[in-house]
């Protein structure tokens, strides 16, 4: 059966794009842990990160930090991290994180932020402006 992000690709459901290139695509986490948490994925459904190819593992990178420096624009925060954990959606992925702390990067927390669809749209939609620009 195919992953959540399968079918995000595939259209099968509907996102928050943010970025997207014949190999990856970034979105809006629909539960986001801080304000602006992004998701970039490749498209390929391969469960476990490292069991990318060298060329398309170096290329999630190389996408992660272009998705990143847009969502710094964007977002009021220190710094954007990075965080795999690759077990909750069995589809390689990383997240990027707005933060200020540590504690905005504590998955196990239980509140996190809530965004209407239209707080979502907007977002999404000034961050893939500064990342295009």
């Amino acid at each position: 059966m195919a992953s959540i992000f399968t079918r995000i690709v595939n259209g099968e459901i509907p996102c928050h794009k943010i970025a997207e290139t014949d190999k990856y695509l970034a979105f809006l986490d629909v539960r986001p842990q801080t304000y602006g948490h992004t998701l970039c994925i490749t498209k390929e459904e391969i469960d476990y990160i490292f069991d990318v190819d060298d060329e398309l593992y170096a290329g999630l990178w190389l996408f992660a930090k272009h998705v990143a420096k847009g969502v710094k624009q964007v977002v009021p925060c220190k710094r954007v991290c990075i965080v795999v954990i690759g077990d909750e959606v069995r589809h390689t992925h990383v997240h990027l994180l707005p933060f200020n702390s540590m504690e905005d990067v504590t998955f196990s927390r239980g509140a996190k932020v809530d965004l209407s669809q239209d707080e979502m749209r907007e977002l999404a939609s000034k961050i893939a402006a500064a990342v295009a620009a």
